[in-house]
This record gives structure tokens, C-alpha cells and sequence, in this order.
């Protein structure tokens, strides 16, 4: 036997990157008719569902929610009109339009429950729903109930909620069957939602309200009690109040009755020491009195000065004794003493004034000292009355601030909405579904969807070897070639073979090059070609390898070793009366059992007659002695040997041979029934020189779809669908 090749382990592997456009691409080709075929029918299906489909009406309105509640007055509401709420509010919005209650809202006041158009417009037919039936009478309270329901779960389920983006702006649409009705829902939504959130503000105040209500009773009762403390205290100790200054709600200040007494009593004592000591003063100067003010005493001085001019005119001309001028002298005089009289009566009176003032002060001053008293006393008392007078502010503070808050809670349950309609809905014109063109868009992308789907399936199921590269890796065989499939018939393939320049010929020929290189001396002088079903184009290889090989000039004998379906002389056009077979029941002359054949330095050896056990026939020596025979007569012998998978005859047959050439059929058996096959042919001791991977189609794989459009493009086109060699 001719050395062993090297092992796959030891043999050095190129392992080239494929890039993914690639393999998604080969994986199309292989299964574009799954993919045209599920697109058809889901274009199919979204045409005859959209003929079918009812027509849908949709109508909107369009409302606007505000950040802030719009007040009717200027009083602050509970919560402060600055305040910015931020996305979680309008997330809450656009739930709240979602809800049941707005649908039951919508439901009691369109009166839906009596409306069968209403559940005519979503395809409910009165004679077929029981609910909507009518047995010739009004229906009950229950069957009412049950019909809101009904229509609250239709509200539901055809209601739509847009938010504009970027705005405050939000669209309710309704679909359903009638155009007037989709309309009449969609205002009367945005009616009712605006209705529910003012009820809502409204309730959620009440319990505010009643317990504010009882708070203020309470802070009322504990006022009226602090004052009530307050005044009698007062009153135990002579405080009396005149007035209170009030800051920010609280007393300041409260003069009481004795602080403004001695205010008063000192102001009038620091008068009288003034007084006093004015008084004191003008005493002790001599200046007592104020006689150059005084009419009277000016009068006379005036008269007296007159009388004196008079007489100083008259010495001019006459004598002091002159009767006019004693006249004027007499008179002087008199006027002297009067003058003199009433200045004594002046200096009296001053006196009299400085001895008033001097008892004023002191009656004033013990009147100071006393109010002291009696104001320090007040004073001590003032702690505890001040103590009461905080708690009565205190007290009075909190009902106010209570009273304000529940009038404001009065103010806010009457604010103005929030939300208030932009556009009302309109009845449309037309309908908005069923939509052709974005239905058979929508089919189209599902139906690429599923077959997507299924392609993944697919693959994932199909567990044959798709592309040569991956031999080696799932099988650990070296790859010999890939041998691309043809659509020509079966007859005309030993023609196509047997052409040089035919894409075949070049790839069988590939084959026997590497072949060579898994020897030490070239192509092995005895090997046959089996596979692991019937069907995957074994018999088409070892004859093409024979017809290759023979070209070389070297003689080649083909011996059909599938007694059970012998196939080789067919490609020959040659008989099948005596062969193999014959040779191992007992025929020893092997001269009539080999032809010569068309195709130069080859000769056939046909399977013969089908035995009854052809592996009973296999189990003696005579298949070694009749290869050493045609050893000494030919240069290699090629044996088409049957299938591994359940039967017994290729492993019988490896041991007379240098080795095996497997074949295995592109998308064919699944790997592990080819690593099973290969078992058994390693358990036997066989020497497997590498694999032929043959029906394979280059334009289904990632890696060698240029390499075969370039190398074989003297004849056949691959490409096309595989049929079995």
C-alpha cells in the first residue's frame, strides 16, 4: 500500500475572514425561493385583508394642557403659581386621558348604550351579539350595564392620545365605522376630560376643607380662651392698655394707662422746676416781676416822658416859677408816685408767682414718684401679662393663617380649567383605513420578516456542509476540490467529463492535483471513492477521476464495486454481463471481466450479476488477490465503492486498497451522519485521503463564488439548481 497522507492536523490550513455582506448573501441565493415565496404570500394576504376590511373613520381634537391652572382672582391657590411641573406631569396627563372613568364619562353622556350605531360603527351586528338583541321591550337596568361596560372597553380600545411634540398640545383621536360618531366621541372626550379634572380638583379640596373647617373651631375656642386669660390678668393688676402696636401680626409695643400718667406728670414737673427756676432767678436779681412789659406802668412812663418834654420847652423861655412849668412839675411828681405804686404792686405779684411755683413742683414731683411706683409694680406684672399676650398672638395667628388657607381652598375649587379645547373634531370626509399602499408596505416588511424567520429556521435545520471551507473544520478531511453542479442530463455528463476545457473536467482535475500531493510518490496507485448516501455523486467522481487520470497517459482500470446499484457503464454506454462480481464467486481469469473503454488507457470492470449477499462476498481475500492482479497490469486502480451509512461493504472493501476518496454532497447529509461515516472507516483502519464536495454551487457561497466564474468559464455556467450526478 502506498504511504499514508498527513494528517489533517499536520496539513496547514489558510484560514481566510469572509465578510458577512457575503454569507448573508449566499444565504439568500440558497434560499431565495423561500423568501420570494413568503413575501408573495404576505403581499398576497395584506392585498386580500385590505379588499376585505372594513373602511375606518378617524377624527380629532386637539386640546391644550396648561403648566398652570388659569384663577379667576388674584388669591394664591395651595400650591404657588411659580411652581413648574416638569415631564412627569404631562406623562400623568396623557394617562389620565387613557382612563375608565373618562370612557364611562363619555359613555353616560353620549347615552352609548341605547345607541346600536355606536356598536354598529365597530362591527357588532345586533342580530348576532345576544347584549345587543332586543326582545321588543325597553332592556333592563343590568342589560344597560352590561352594554355600558361593552361600550366603555370599544372607548378604550379605539381612543388614541398624540401629544404634539415639544408642546403643550394634545390630539384625541377616535376610529371607528361612522364618521358622525368617531366626531361626536372625539369632543365629547376632550369635553369630558376637562370635566373630570374639575371635579377631581374640586373632591380632592373637600376633605381639605372639612378638616380645616374643624381646625378653625378649635383654634377659635383656644383665642378666645388666651384673651380671656389675658384680660384677667390684667385686670387682677390694674394693667390698663390704651392701645396696642401690632407688627407682622404680633404686639410690639401696648403702653398701659400708668406709663402714659407718668409720661404726662413728668413732662409737667420738668415745666414747673423750669418755672421755678425762672421765678428763683428774677427774685434774687431784683428784677422780680416784669414791670418793663407791663401796660400800665408803660402808659405812665409814655405820659411822664411828655410831660417832661413840655417842661423842658417851657425853661427855655420862662422860670421854674413860671405856673405853667409848676403845673408840669405837679404833675411829674404824680405821675412818679403812680409809676413807683405800681411797680411795688408788680414786685408782689412775682413773688407771689415764685411761691406758687416752688409748691406746683413739689406736688408735681411727689405725684411722679408715686406713678413710678406703681408703674415698676406694673412692670413686674408685665412678665406674665406678656406671656399671655404671645400666646393670645400666637393663637390669633394660626386662625389666621387657617382661615386664609380655607379661603383659598374656596377660591381654588373655582378656578378656572387648565385645559381648554383648541380644535374641536370635525366629521371627515373619507376614510383613513383601510391604507393600501401602507398595508402592502406593512406586508412587505412582515413578509420579509418571516422570512427572515424561517431563512434562520432553515439554516439552523439544515445541518449538511454548505460551503467547502468548512470541511476541514467540521470533518478534520483535507478538501481534494469542489465540483460545481449542472443542470445537463445524466447521460451527458461522461461527455462533458471527458472534455477538457468543460468546467467539470477542470474541477475533477483540480481533484487529482491535490490528490497527488497527499502521497509521497503522486496519485495513489489504488483508492476508491465512496460516500455516505446513495445519490451524492460518487460514481460520477470516480469515473471522472479515472477519465482525468487516464488523460495523464497512465493506464487506469474502473472497477464498479456497487454490486447493489451498479451505474459506472452506463456513462460508458457499455454492457453489464460479467464483473466484479464474477471475479469474487470464483472466476479467475480476469481477462473477459475488464473492457476496454472509448476514453484512451482506461478500462472498465462492471459490477456483474447482484449477488444475494454481496457483503458475505467481501469478507474473503479475494477482492486484495484480484487488486494485486490488476496492480501488476495497470498503474492505478479506481474503485466505485457503495455507500457507509447501513451497509457493510465499504469497509470490507478499504482494506484492499491504499485509501479512500470521500465524497460528500454539498447541503446533503448532515454532519454527524458524515463524522459517523467517517468512523467507521477509521475503525477499519482505512487510510481517507481528503473529501470531494460535489452539486456545489458557487454563487451560494461566501468565499468561492469568483473563484469558479473565473477558473471554469470555458463551458458550463454554474449557478444553477443542483440535480443528482
Amino acid at each position: 500500500m502506498d504511504d499514508p497522507a498527513p494528517s489533517p492536523e499536520k496539513r496547514p490550513r489558510m484560514a481566510s475572514e469572509t465578510p458577512l455582506i457575503r454569507e448573508y448573501w449566499a444565504i439568500l441565493l440558497r434560499q431565495k425561493w423561500v423568501v420570494a415565496g413568503i413575501v408573495a404570500l404576505a403581499l398576497l394576504a395584506g392585498l386580500a385583508l385590505t379588499l376585505m376590511a372594513t373602511p375606518q373613520y378617524s377624527s380629532s381634537a386637539r386640546i391644550e394642557i396648561s403648566r398652570q391652572q388659569q384663577q379667576i382672582t388674584n388669591v394664591e391657590g395651595i400650591e404657588k403659581s411659580d411652581r413648574t411641573f416638569d415631564q412627569e406631569f404631562y406623562e400623568t396627563q396623557y394617562e389620565l386621558l387613557r382612563t375608565r372613568a373618562v370612557a364611562e364619562r363619555v359613555a353616560r353622556e353620549l347615552r352609548l348604550a341605547n345607541n346600536l350605531a355606536f356598536f354598529a360603527a365597530h362591527g357588532l351586528d345586533p342580530d348576532n351579539t345576544p347584549l345587543l338583541a332586543s326582545n321588543g321591550g325597553a332592556p333592563s337596568r343590568e342589560e344597560l350595564q352590561n352594554r355600558e361596560k361593552l361600550a366603555v372597553g370599544l372607548l378604550l380600545g379605539n381612543i388614541s392620545i398624540s401629544p404634539v411634540v415639544r408642546s403643550a398640545l394634545v390630539d384625541i383621536g377616535y376610529t371607528s365605522g361612522n364618521p358622525t360618531i368617531s366626531a361626536q366621541i372625539a369632543n365629547a372626550w376632550s369635553e369630558q376630560f376637562i370635566a373630570e379634572s374639575i371635579d377631581r380638583r374640586y373632591e380632592s379640596t373637600a376633605d381639605a376643607r372639612k378638616f380645616l373647617e374643624r381646625r378653625l373651631l378649635e383654634l377659635q375656642e383656644d383665642v378666645q380662651d388666651s384673651e380671656r386669660q389675658l384680660v384677667t390678668y390684667a385686670n387682677e393688676n390694674d394693667i390698663v392698655v390704651l392701645e396696642r402696636v401690632e407688627q407682622d401680626g404680633k404686639t410690639v409695643a401696648s403702653p398701659t394707662l400708668a406709663s402714659r400718667n407718668l409720661s404726662a406728670m413728668n413732662e409737667a414737673l420738668n415745666e414747673a422746676v423750669a418755672q421755678r427756676v425762672l421765678l428763683e432767678s428774677q427774685a434774687r436779681t431784683g428784677a422780680g416781676g416784669d414791670t418793663v412789659t407791663n401796660p400800665a406802668i408803660t402808659t405812665l412812663r409814655a405820659r411822664r416822658s411828655e410831660l417832661q418834654a413840655q417842661y423842658a420847652q417851657l425853661m427855655v423861655q420862662f422860670e421854674p416859677g413860671y405856673p405853667a412849668a409848676r403845673v408840669l412839675q405837679e404833675q411829674i411828681a404824680a405821675l412818679d408816685q403812680s409809676i413807683a405804686r405800681e411797680e411795688a404792686r408788680v414786685r408782689g405779684s412775682a413773688n407771689d408767682q415764685y411761691r406758687a411755683a416752688v409748691e406746683r413742683e413739689e406736688t408735681l414731683r411727689a405725684r411722679v414718684n408715686a406713678l413710678t411706683g406703681q408703674l415698676r409694680n406694673q412692670e413686674r406684672a408685665r412678665i406674665q401679662y406678656n406671656i399671655y399676650q404671645n400666646e393670645v398672638d400666637t393663637n390669633r395667628e394660626l386662625y389666621e393663617g387657617v382661615l386664609q388657607r380655607y379661603r383659598e381652598i374656596g377660591v381654588a375649587s373655582v378656578a378656572a380649567s387648565n385645559i381648554s379645547v383648541v380644535d374641536e373634531a370635525q366629521v371627515p370626509g373619507g376614510p383613513s383605513s383601510p391604507n393600501l399602499p401602507l398595508n402592502m408596505l406593512i406586508a412587505l416588511f412582515a413578509g420579509f420578516a418571516l422570512a427572515g424567520a424561517a431563512v434562520f429556521t432553515l439554516e439552523q435545520l439544515d445541518e449538511g456542509i454548505r460551503d467547502p471551507s468548512d470541511i476541514t473544520a467540521l470533518t478534520g478531511l483535507p478538501l481534494l476540490g469542489a465540483i460545481p453542479t449542472t443542470d445537463e442530463e445524466e447521460e451527458d455528463i461522461g461527455q462533458i467529463i471527458q472534455d477538457p476545457k468543460s468546467e467539470l473536467s477542470e474541477a475533477y482535475l483540480t481533484v487529482r492535483s491535490n490528490l497527488a500531493m497527499s502521497t509521497n510518490h503522486g496519485v495513489p496507485h489504488s483508492f476508491m471513492v465512496t460516500s455516505s448516501r446513495p445519490a451524492e455523486g460518487k460514481s460520477t467522481t470516480s469515473y471522472a477521476l479515472a477519465c482525468v487520470i487516464a488523460r495523464t497517459g497512465k493506464k487506469v482500470v474502473l472497477i464498479d464495486a456497487d454490486m447493489r446499484s451498479p451505474s459506472i457503464h452506463g456513462l460508458f454506454d457499455m454492457a453489464n454481463e460479467l464483473g466484479f462480481s464474477d471475479y469474487l464467486t470464483g472466476h479467475e481469469d480476469l481477462g473477459p471481466l475488464v473492457q476496454q473503454t472509448n476514453v484512451p488507457n482506461l478500462w472498465l470492470m462492471s459490477a456483474g450479476r447482484t449477488p444475494p449477499s454481496a457483503a458475505e462476498l467481501l469478507s474473503t481475500d479475494r477482492t486484495r488477490e484480484m487488486v494485486a492482479k490488476l496492480r501488476e497490469q495497470f498503474d492505478h486502480v479506481v474503485m466505485d465503492a457503495p455507500p457507509l451509512l447501513g451497509l457493510a461493504e465499504a469497509p470490507l472493501l478499504s482494506r484492499a486498497l491504499d485509501g479512500v476518496v470521500y465524497v460528500i454532497e454539498a447541503r446533503g447529509v448532515p454532519t454527524r451522519g458524515i463524522n459517523m461515516s467517517l468512523e467507521r472507516l477509521h475503525d477499519s483502519n482505512t487510510n481517507v485521503f481528503g473529501a470531494v464536495m460535489t452539486k456545489f454551487s458557487g454563487k451560494e457561497s461566501s468565499q468561492y463564488g469568483y473563484g469558479y466564474g473565473y477558473g471554469y468559464g470555458y463551458g458550463l455556467s454554474y449557478g444553477r439548481e443542483e440535480k443528482p450526478a
